[in-house]
């Protein structure tokens, strides 16, 4: 049986994610493998019934781990999960699903060696056996004539199989190495097709919104643009404050020296704090002279309202008699009238 070796490992899962790696020195600290969150993708080999995480960020290999059926993952948080084999470190979600797939192809890929196993044994049986009936095989002569040198030419027969038998494992060897470096190339490849593909979209992406930001900006200059005549109205108002701000430092200094001035009559605070308690009591004794006065006012008050109204009831009784004063010096005037008319007539 031969093995292509084309044949190729297809991508089953692929998401991006930030990939780290566990500090060899510390076995503590995660190491960032990328600066940017790269593609990371489950394969699955066809051939060798196998299944691996890869990862490749450009042309450097991040993640190249062959999954087992003893390998462990564990979920730290929401977003974060760790996983470990003997060369690659650090993913996420389906993981027991292929893990679980990793375990039925092993089986498989066991049942597949022994069988191989079976028929190399058998194969390896018949070979001797053929080696020796040509080996052995020939004429009643030359058994005569070559009797003694037979058993020297099976030997060197047999080491010329050997050696062969070892250089073709050797070869064997060899080309299942470069064929799994082919495969990784492959894989490597693949991989980077479908990130440029993903770039290329993402790119597509990134000029339309170029595009609109280019038009936002053409926006922006224009208001930018407006704005440039009001920098210059600013300008003038700054230049107003300055002068304002010139005012007010006048102004500090004078307060600073209304400061100095306070805290000099600060001092003195003592002798006005005892000329307060004794402005205190004199503020006590008023209080109570005016109480006594406001008493004293209320009272007037009601006099005042009294001999208001008396004066009232004064000038209206006043009013009476004068209106009848004036009615009985009229009464006068007209009797004298008639005294002097008498008088005349007389």
């Amino acid at each position: 049986a031969s093995i292509s070796p084309y044949s190729r490992e297809q991508p089953i899962f692929t998401t991006r994610a930030h990939v780290f790696q566990i500090d060899p020195s510390t076995k503590k600290n995660w190491v960032p493998a990328s600066k940017q969150a790269v593609t990371v993708s489950y394969f699955y080999d066809s051939t060798r019934n196998s299944y691996r995480i890869i990862s490749v960020d450009g042309a450097k290999v991040i993640i190249n781990s062959t999954i087992t059926p003893n390998m462990t993952f564990t979920k730290t948080s929401q977003k974060f999960g760790q996983w470990a084999d003997s060369r690659a470190n650090t993913f996420a979600e389906k993981f027991q699903e292929v893990k679980e797939a990793a375990k039925l192809a092993r089986d498989r890929s066991q049942e597949k060696i022994e069988t191989s196993s079976n028929h190399s044994q058998e194969s390896g049986r018949e070979t001797p056996s053929s080696t020796r009936a040509s080996s052995v095989n020939g004429t009643d002569d030359e058994k005569a004539s070559h009797g003694g040198s037979a058993e020297a030419h099976l030997r060197s027969e047999n080491d010329k199989l050997k050696i062969a038998l070892a250089q073709s494992s050797s070869n064997v060897k060899k080309w299942e190495t470069e064929l799994q470096s082919l495969r990784e190339s492959n894989a490597r490849l693949s991989t980077a097709l479908q990130e440029s593909a993903a770039s290329i979209e993402h790119w597509k992406k990134q000029f339309s919104a170029c595009k609109e930001e280019n038009d936002q900006l053409r926006g922006k200059i224009e208001e930018l643009e407006e704005q440039c005549n009001e920098i210059n109205k600013e300008k003038e108002r700054n230049a107003q404050l300055s002068r304002r701000l010139q005012e007010l430092e006048t102004e500090l200094q004078d307060k600073e020296l209304e400061l100095e001035e306070l805290r000099k009559q600060g001092e003195i605070i003592p002798e006005l704090m005892s000329e307060c308690e004794s402005v205190s009591e004199q503020l006590q004794a008023a209080e109570k002279k005016n109480k006594d006065l406001e008493e004293k006012v209320r009272t007037l008050r009601t006099e005042v309202e009294e001999n208001k109204h008396r004066q009232t009831n004064l000038k209206t009784e006043l009013k009476n008699f004068l209106d009848v004063l004036d009615g009985k010096i009229d009464e006068l005037h007209d009797f004298r009238q008639g005294l002097s008319k008498l008088g005349v007539d007389n």
